[in-house]
Protein backbone atom coordinates (compact mmCIF):
# COMPACT_ATOMS: atom_id res chain seq x y z
CA UNK A 1 0.00 0.00 0.00
CA UNK A 2 3.33 2.10 -0.02
CA UNK A 3 2.40 5.62 -2.67
CA UNK A 4 4.99 5.78 -5.75
CA UNK A 5 6.97 8.84 -5.03
CA UNK A 6 4.82 10.29 -7.87
CA UNK A 7 1.81 10.23 -5.87
CA UNK A 8 3.74 11.77 -2.65
CA UNK A 9 4.93 14.33 -4.50
CA UNK A 10 1.45 14.91 -6.07
CA UNK A 11 -0.33 15.02 -2.78
CA UNK A 12 2.47 17.40 -1.33
CA UNK A 13 2.35 19.89 -3.85
CA UNK A 14 1.44 23.15 -2.06
CA UNK A 15 -1.03 24.62 -4.21
CA UNK A 16 -2.59 21.76 -5.68
CA UNK A 17 -4.85 20.77 -3.01
CA UNK A 18 -9.00 20.96 -3.57
CA UNK A 19 -11.35 18.15 -4.68
CA UNK A 20 -14.95 18.72 -5.49
CA UNK A 21 -16.48 17.26 -2.74
CA UNK A 22 -7.98 15.66 12.50
CA UNK A 23 -3.49 16.83 16.97
CA UNK A 24 -0.69 17.07 18.71
CA UNK A 25 2.80 20.05 22.33
CA UNK A 26 5.38 25.38 21.87
CA UNK A 27 4.29 28.53 23.64
CA UNK A 28 0.96 29.23 23.82
CA UNK A 29 0.52 32.99 24.32
CA UNK A 30 -2.08 35.05 21.63
CA UNK A 31 -0.47 35.59 17.96
CA UNK A 32 -2.38 37.60 15.63
CA UNK A 33 -1.42 39.30 12.14
CA UNK A 34 -3.74 41.83 12.92
CA UNK A 35 -3.11 44.76 14.99
CA UNK A 36 -2.12 42.21 18.45
CA UNK A 37 0.93 39.97 17.76
CA UNK A 38 0.71 37.79 15.36
CA UNK A 39 -20.38 10.31 8.40
CA UNK A 40 -22.05 12.98 6.10
CA UNK A 41 -23.44 12.30 2.48
CA UNK A 42 -20.91 12.72 -0.08
CA UNK A 43 -17.58 12.81 1.93
CA UNK A 44 -15.25 13.41 -0.92
CA UNK A 45 -11.23 12.93 -0.85
CA UNK A 46 -8.62 15.29 -1.68
CA UNK A 47 -6.43 13.07 -4.40
CA UNK A 48 -3.76 13.96 -6.66
CA UNK A 49 -5.96 14.16 -9.60
CA UNK A 50 -8.67 16.21 -8.15
CA UNK A 51 -5.73 18.67 -6.77
CA UNK A 52 -4.76 19.23 -10.48
CA UNK A 53 -7.99 20.37 -10.92
CA UNK A 54 -8.01 23.46 -8.58
CA UNK A 55 -5.26 25.56 -7.58
CA UNK A 56 -4.48 29.06 -6.27
CA UNK A 57 -4.83 30.47 -9.85
CA UNK A 58 -8.14 28.99 -10.41
CA UNK A 59 -9.18 29.84 -6.91
CA UNK A 60 -7.85 33.88 -7.94
CA UNK A 61 -10.64 33.48 -10.76
CA UNK A 62 -13.45 32.17 -8.90
CA UNK A 63 -13.10 35.49 -6.63
CA UNK A 64 -13.01 37.99 -9.52
CA UNK A 65 -14.23 41.11 -9.03
CA UNK A 66 -13.65 41.02 -5.22
CA UNK A 67 -10.89 42.56 -3.56
CA UNK A 68 -8.91 39.42 -1.68
CA UNK A 69 -6.61 41.92 -0.12
CA UNK A 70 -9.52 43.56 2.04
CA UNK A 71 -11.33 40.44 3.34
CA UNK A 72 -11.16 39.99 6.95
CA UNK A 73 -10.42 36.46 8.00
CA UNK A 74 -10.88 35.94 11.60
CA UNK A 75 -8.90 32.49 12.66
CA UNK A 76 -8.44 30.40 15.92
CA UNK A 77 -6.71 27.34 16.79
CA UNK A 78 -7.52 25.38 19.79
CA UNK A 79 -3.75 25.90 21.35
CA UNK A 80 -0.63 27.28 20.07
CA UNK A 81 1.30 24.89 22.22
CA UNK A 82 0.49 22.12 19.71
CA UNK A 83 3.68 21.49 16.93
CA UNK A 84 1.18 19.73 14.16
CA UNK A 85 -1.32 23.01 14.49
CA UNK A 86 1.70 25.22 14.49
CA UNK A 87 2.89 23.96 11.05
CA UNK A 88 -0.70 24.30 9.94
CA UNK A 89 -1.20 28.19 11.06
CA UNK A 90 1.64 28.86 9.97
CA UNK A 91 1.36 26.97 6.30
CA UNK A 92 -2.61 28.25 6.32
CA UNK A 93 -1.47 32.12 7.02
CA UNK A 94 1.49 32.08 4.43
CA UNK A 95 -1.25 30.54 1.70
CA UNK A 96 -3.72 33.34 2.86
CA UNK A 97 -1.48 36.07 2.35
CA UNK A 98 1.15 35.06 -0.55
CA UNK A 99 -0.81 32.67 -3.00
CA UNK A 100 -4.18 34.54 -2.39
CA UNK A 101 -3.88 38.14 -1.67
CA UNK A 102 -4.65 38.89 1.68
CA UNK A 103 -3.54 41.09 3.68
CA UNK A 104 -1.45 40.35 6.47
CA UNK A 105 -2.99 42.42 8.77
CA UNK A 106 -6.82 41.71 7.60
CA UNK A 107 -5.88 38.42 9.06
CA UNK A 108 -5.85 37.34 12.77
CA UNK A 109 -4.84 34.63 14.21
CA UNK A 110 -5.46 33.47 18.00
CA UNK A 111 -4.86 31.28 20.78
CA UNK A 112 -7.49 29.38 22.03
CA UNK A 113 -5.20 28.07 24.96
CA UNK A 114 -6.94 25.13 25.17
CA UNK A 115 -9.98 26.71 26.85
CA UNK A 116 -13.16 26.91 25.08
CA UNK A 117 -14.23 29.97 27.08
CA UNK A 118 -11.68 31.78 25.95
CA UNK A 119 -11.94 30.56 22.15
CA UNK A 120 -15.96 31.61 22.51
CA UNK A 121 -14.60 35.21 23.49
CA UNK A 122 -12.45 35.18 20.10
CA UNK A 123 -15.19 34.04 18.29
CA UNK A 124 -17.47 36.80 19.51
CA UNK A 125 -15.01 39.59 19.07
CA UNK A 126 -14.18 38.20 15.26
CA UNK A 127 -18.20 38.64 15.07
CA UNK A 128 -18.52 42.37 16.71
CA UNK A 129 -15.26 43.30 14.70
CA UNK A 130 -17.17 42.65 11.45
CA UNK A 131 -14.96 39.64 10.06
CA UNK A 132 -16.11 38.45 6.69
CA UNK A 133 -15.24 35.16 7.04
CA UNK A 134 -14.06 32.31 10.26
CA UNK A 135 -11.51 29.50 9.98
CA UNK A 136 -11.99 27.48 13.69
CA UNK A 137 -9.40 24.68 15.27
CA UNK A 138 -12.27 23.93 18.30
CA UNK A 139 -11.12 23.28 21.76
CA UNK A 140 -14.29 20.98 21.94
CA UNK A 141 -16.04 19.52 18.87
CA UNK A 142 -18.98 19.55 20.84
CA UNK A 143 -18.98 23.45 20.57
CA UNK A 144 -19.63 23.81 17.13
CA UNK A 145 -23.54 23.96 17.42
CA UNK A 146 -23.21 27.41 19.68
CA UNK A 147 -20.10 28.65 17.54
CA UNK A 148 -22.35 27.81 14.06
CA UNK A 149 -25.68 28.97 15.10
CA UNK A 150 -23.90 32.70 16.53
CA UNK A 151 -21.46 33.05 13.86
CA UNK A 152 -24.77 32.39 11.00
CA UNK A 153 -26.50 34.75 12.72
CA UNK A 154 -24.36 37.28 12.03
CA UNK A 155 -23.53 36.15 8.28
CA UNK A 156 -20.51 35.27 8.72
CA UNK A 157 -19.50 31.65 7.23
CA UNK A 158 -17.39 29.55 9.07
CA UNK A 159 -14.57 26.67 7.68
CA UNK A 160 -13.89 24.35 10.55
CA UNK A 161 -10.68 23.05 10.22
CA UNK A 162 -8.65 19.51 12.10
CA UNK A 163 -11.50 18.70 14.79
CA UNK A 164 -14.24 17.37 13.23
CA UNK A 165 -17.84 17.88 14.19
CA UNK A 166 -20.04 15.34 14.62
CA UNK A 167 -21.14 13.86 11.24
CA UNK A 168 -25.55 15.19 11.70
CA UNK A 169 -24.09 18.31 12.34
CA UNK A 170 -22.41 18.40 8.81
CA UNK A 171 -25.58 17.04 7.60
CA UNK A 172 -27.86 20.00 9.71
CA UNK A 173 -25.54 22.85 7.74
CA UNK A 174 -26.80 21.34 4.63
CA UNK A 175 -30.32 20.58 5.61
CA UNK A 176 -30.58 24.39 7.04
CA UNK A 177 -28.39 25.94 4.37
CA UNK A 178 -25.78 27.01 7.04
CA UNK A 179 -22.44 28.35 5.35
CA UNK A 180 -20.37 26.17 6.96
CA UNK A 181 -17.69 23.88 6.22
CA UNK A 182 -14.94 21.02 7.96
CA UNK A 183 -11.74 20.45 6.27
CA UNK A 184 -9.74 17.40 7.59
CA UNK A 185 -8.37 14.16 7.14
CA UNK A 186 -10.03 11.02 8.09
CA UNK A 187 -8.48 10.14 11.22
CA UNK A 188 -9.56 6.02 10.56
CA UNK A 189 -7.05 5.88 7.56
CA UNK A 190 -4.01 7.22 9.86
CA UNK A 191 -4.59 4.73 12.61
CA UNK A 192 -4.74 2.20 9.63
CA UNK A 193 -1.33 3.42 8.34
CA UNK A 194 0.23 3.16 11.60
CA UNK A 195 -1.22 -0.72 12.07
CA UNK A 196 0.12 -1.14 8.86
CA UNK A 197 3.50 0.09 9.62
CA UNK A 198 3.89 -2.53 12.13
CA UNK A 199 2.26 -5.13 10.10
CA UNK A 200 4.14 -4.62 6.86
CA UNK A 201 7.23 -5.67 9.58
CA UNK A 202 8.87 -9.29 9.22
CA UNK A 203 7.94 -10.16 12.38
CA UNK A 204 4.62 -8.47 12.31
CA UNK A 205 5.49 -6.35 15.69
CA UNK A 206 6.07 -9.74 17.46
CA UNK A 207 9.55 -8.16 18.95
CA UNK A 208 10.03 -11.20 21.83
CA UNK A 209 9.23 -13.77 18.83
CA UNK A 210 6.30 -15.69 21.36
CA UNK A 211 3.40 -15.44 19.04
CA UNK A 212 1.37 -12.56 20.47
CA UNK A 213 1.66 -8.45 19.95
CA UNK A 214 1.68 -6.74 23.50
CA UNK A 215 1.42 -3.15 23.28
CA UNK A 216 0.51 -0.26 24.87
CA UNK A 217 -2.01 2.84 23.65
CA UNK A 218 -0.56 6.58 23.91
CA UNK A 219 -3.63 8.44 23.91
CA UNK A 220 -4.29 12.40 22.93
CA UNK A 221 -7.61 12.77 24.03
CA UNK A 222 -10.40 10.12 24.34
CA UNK A 223 -13.09 12.54 23.48
CA UNK A 224 -11.28 13.59 20.35
CA UNK A 225 -12.70 11.96 17.37
CA UNK A 226 -8.89 11.80 15.78
CA UNK A 227 -8.04 9.79 19.21
CA UNK A 228 -10.37 7.69 19.03
CA UNK A 229 -10.27 6.42 15.39
CA UNK A 230 -6.47 6.31 15.44
CA UNK A 231 -6.63 3.97 18.85
CA UNK A 232 -9.29 1.59 16.74
CA UNK A 233 -7.96 1.23 13.53
CA UNK A 234 -4.60 0.96 14.57
CA UNK A 235 -5.00 -2.24 16.27
CA UNK A 236 -7.84 -3.41 13.87
CA UNK A 237 -5.25 -3.35 11.37
CA UNK A 238 -3.38 -6.14 13.01
CA UNK A 239 -6.26 -8.03 13.75
CA UNK A 240 -7.25 -7.65 10.49
CA UNK A 241 -4.12 -9.05 9.16
CA UNK A 242 -4.23 -12.26 11.69
CA UNK A 243 -2.22 -10.97 14.23
CA UNK A 244 -2.92 -11.80 18.12
CA UNK A 245 -2.93 -9.11 19.87
CA UNK A 246 -2.86 -7.91 23.29
CA UNK A 247 -3.40 -4.56 24.99
CA UNK A 248 -1.41 -3.88 28.16
CA UNK A 249 -1.36 0.33 28.84
CA UNK A 250 -4.16 2.46 27.40
CA UNK A 251 -3.84 6.07 28.68
CA UNK A 252 -4.45 9.59 28.19
CA UNK A 253 -1.27 12.03 27.31
CA UNK A 254 -3.48 14.59 25.58
CA UNK A 255 -0.90 15.40 22.93
CA UNK A 256 1.80 16.26 24.89
CA UNK A 257 5.12 14.68 24.71
CA UNK A 258 5.86 15.01 28.86
CA UNK A 259 2.93 13.24 28.94
CA UNK A 260 4.04 10.64 26.26
CA UNK A 261 7.19 10.22 28.04
CA UNK A 262 5.47 9.74 31.64
CA UNK A 263 2.86 7.02 30.61
CA UNK A 264 5.44 5.22 28.64
CA UNK A 265 8.01 5.20 31.08
CA UNK A 266 5.58 3.88 33.69
CA UNK A 267 4.79 1.37 31.09
CA UNK A 268 7.93 0.11 30.89
CA UNK A 269 8.57 0.01 34.59
CA UNK A 270 5.78 -2.10 34.72
CA UNK A 271 5.42 -4.66 32.18
CA UNK A 272 9.13 -4.57 30.65
CA UNK A 273 10.02 -6.79 27.80
CA UNK A 274 6.54 -8.26 26.96
CA UNK A 275 6.07 -4.53 25.70
CA UNK A 276 6.52 -5.35 21.71
CA UNK A 277 5.05 -1.96 20.44
CA UNK A 278 4.07 1.48 21.55
CA UNK A 279 1.37 2.89 19.42
CA UNK A 280 1.55 6.96 20.14
CA UNK A 281 -1.64 9.39 18.59
CA UNK A 282 0.51 11.56 17.36
CA UNK A 283 4.83 12.65 16.97
CA UNK A 284 4.70 14.89 20.30
CA UNK A 285 3.80 11.89 22.22
CA UNK A 286 5.84 9.96 20.23
CA UNK A 287 8.70 11.54 21.05
CA UNK A 288 8.43 11.39 24.89
CA UNK A 289 7.71 7.91 24.23
CA UNK A 290 10.90 7.51 22.47
CA UNK A 291 12.68 9.44 24.96
CA UNK A 292 11.62 6.61 28.03
CA UNK A 293 12.03 3.99 25.53
CA UNK A 294 16.39 4.97 25.00
CA UNK A 295 15.94 5.47 28.86
CA UNK A 296 14.98 2.02 29.77
CA UNK A 297 18.24 1.03 27.51
CA UNK A 298 15.34 -0.64 24.63
CA UNK A 299 16.57 -0.47 21.29
CA UNK A 300 13.50 0.93 18.67
CA UNK A 301 13.48 -1.83 15.62
CA UNK A 302 15.41 -4.23 17.31
CA UNK A 303 13.46 -5.52 20.81
CA UNK A 304 10.53 -2.67 20.48
CA UNK A 305 8.54 -0.95 17.40
CA UNK A 306 7.23 2.82 17.94
CA UNK A 307 5.16 4.92 15.92
CA UNK A 308 3.25 8.34 15.41
CA UNK A 309 1.44 10.51 13.61
CA UNK A 310 1.78 14.21 11.97
CA UNK A 311 5.49 13.88 10.27
CA UNK A 312 6.90 16.22 12.43
CA UNK A 313 10.66 17.20 11.58
CA UNK A 314 12.01 15.53 14.15
CA UNK A 315 10.20 12.40 13.44
CA UNK A 316 10.83 11.90 10.48
CA UNK A 317 14.62 12.27 10.78
CA UNK A 318 14.31 9.31 13.14
CA UNK A 319 12.73 7.20 10.89
CA UNK A 320 15.38 8.07 8.64
CA UNK A 321 17.85 6.94 10.84
CA UNK A 322 16.40 4.16 12.24
CA UNK A 323 15.30 5.62 15.68
CA UNK A 324 11.63 5.37 14.72
CA UNK A 325 10.04 2.46 13.18
CA UNK A 326 7.29 4.63 11.26
CA UNK A 327 4.37 7.84 11.49
CA UNK A 328 1.95 9.08 9.03
CA UNK A 329 1.85 12.72 7.69
CA UNK A 330 -1.12 14.87 8.17
CA UNK A 331 -1.11 16.84 5.37
CA UNK A 332 -1.12 20.12 6.61
CA UNK A 333 -0.25 21.78 3.31
CA UNK A 334 -2.98 20.16 1.49
CA UNK A 335 -5.69 21.46 4.59
CA UNK A 336 -4.45 24.46 5.33
CA UNK A 337 -4.23 25.36 1.72
CA UNK A 338 -8.39 23.82 0.99
CA UNK A 339 -9.50 25.15 4.53
CA UNK A 340 -7.84 29.03 2.95
CA UNK A 341 -9.40 28.19 -0.76
CA UNK A 342 -13.02 27.42 0.97
CA UNK A 343 -12.90 30.43 3.24
CA UNK A 344 -12.58 32.75 -0.20
CA UNK A 345 -15.33 30.97 -2.27
CA UNK A 346 -17.94 31.41 0.85
CA UNK A 347 -16.65 34.97 0.85
CA UNK A 348 -17.29 35.21 -2.85
CA UNK A 349 -20.85 33.22 -2.54
CA UNK A 350 -19.39 30.23 -4.58
CA UNK A 351 -20.65 26.82 -4.01
CA UNK A 352 -19.30 25.13 -0.58
CA UNK A 353 -19.76 21.66 0.18
CA UNK A 354 -20.10 20.40 3.81
CA UNK A 355 -16.88 18.26 4.11
CA UNK A 356 -13.10 18.04 2.41
CA UNK A 357 -11.01 15.51 2.95
CA UNK A 358 -7.70 15.20 2.52
CA UNK A 359 -5.38 12.40 2.30
CA UNK A 360 -2.96 10.95 4.46
CA UNK A 361 0.35 9.04 3.63
CA UNK A 362 2.18 6.67 5.28
CA UNK A 363 5.83 7.70 6.19
CA UNK A 364 8.04 4.68 6.19
CA UNK A 365 11.82 3.70 6.13
CA UNK A 366 11.79 3.82 2.35
CA UNK A 367 10.40 7.53 1.76
CA UNK A 368 11.26 8.74 4.95
CA UNK A 369 14.04 10.68 3.29
CA UNK A 370 11.55 11.82 0.32
CA UNK A 371 9.09 12.81 3.20
CA UNK A 372 11.66 14.97 5.20
CA UNK A 373 12.73 17.26 1.54
CA UNK A 374 9.29 18.22 1.56
CA UNK A 375 8.65 19.33 5.30
CA UNK A 376 11.94 20.79 5.77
Amino acid sequence: MRLTKKMIAMALISGMVLSTAACGGGSSTTETTTAATEAAPAKEETTAAGEAETTAETAAEAVEGKDMSEVKVGISIYQFADNFMTLYREELQKYLTEELGVKSENISIMDGKNDQGEQMNQIRNFITQGYDVMIINLVQASSEPTVTEECNAAGIPVVYINREPEADREQAWVDEGIKATYVGADARQSGTYQGEEIVELENKGDADGDGVVRYIMVQGDPENVDAQYRTEFSVKALTDAGVEVEELVKMRGDWDQTKGQEITANALSQHGDKIDVVFCNNDAMALGALQAIEAAGRKVNEDIYLVGVDALVEVVEHVTNGNMTGTVFNDYFGQAHTAADKAMDFVNGADVDNVYMVDYVKVTPDNAAEILEKIK
